[in-house]
């Protein structure tokens, strides 16, 4: 239960604070915060399931809980695998998605508007650096965005169309350089938290399989 606590709240933050930056990261990540909400609300569910068959005792509910946490278990450690073993392959998806987003970027659809955000909130500009965006469509007729601006105040457009005075109004890191770094700065505690996660299903999983045996030898001797 506590496992599927942690995936629900991880959801329900997936869709609430990454919403705008998801359709950023990959083609069809789109519906991730809902997988992880509703994964995480079957294992409560399950949770509940296996509590109750501990209550009644009952060997092949206790039986059915095992397989479901086996389940559950291959599955998170075929996630956390993949996710390792396909990470350069998650960082070309991010560079194409972006580098798109950046080249048909119009200031209004959503996928321009995750790149503002994502520019503004981790101060960056562009793909690998501002020049990204001199072969943006937006580009001729506004300039770079004003998301790269690194002062609200002092940020207009004829100086963003300008390739001699914009250099000093925005932001030179790149934001795929930032947001890889991050990710594999990170990989080893995003790996560990998986395959703990993972393992505490196994453990749970042992505990309902020898919890039925004792009670099946129970009933036995009580015949």
């Amino acid at each position: 239960m506590i496992t599927g606590a942690i995936l629900l709240a991880v959801g329900v933050w997936g869709k609430l604070m990454l919403g705008p930056y998801i359709s950023l990261i990959a083609d069809n990540s789109t519906n991730a915060p809902y997988v992880l909400i509703g994964t995480g609300t079957v294992i409560i569910v399950f949770g509940l399931f296996g509590c109750f068959a501990t209550c009644r005792g009952s060997p092949w509910m206790l039986k059915l809980y095992a397989m479901f946490l086996s389940l559950v278990f291959l599955a998170e450690l075929v996630a956390g695998i993949s996710g390792f073993v396909f990470r350069h392959e998650i960082k070309g998806t991010f560079r194409r998605t972006y580098t798109d987003a950046v080249l048909n970027y119009n200031a209004d659809d959503e996928a321009s508007q995750a790149v503002d955000n994502l520019q503004h909130k981790l101060r960056c500009c562009g793909v690998y650096n501002y020049t990204s965006w001199f072969a943006s469509v937006y580009y001729p007729s506004n300039g770079i965005p004003a998301s790269c601006c690194f002062n609200s105040s002092d940020c207009n457009p004829e100086d963003l169309r300008n390739a001699t005075i914009a250099p000093s109004k925005v932001y030179h890191q790149g934001c795929f350089e930032l947001v890889t770094s991050f990710m594999e700065t990170n990989m080893a505690i995003i790996a560990g938290v998986t395959f703990g996660i993972a393992f505490s299903q196994l453990i749970g999983m042992l505990l309902a399989c020898c919890l039925s045996r004792i009670i099946t030898a129970n009933q036995y001797e009580m015949v």
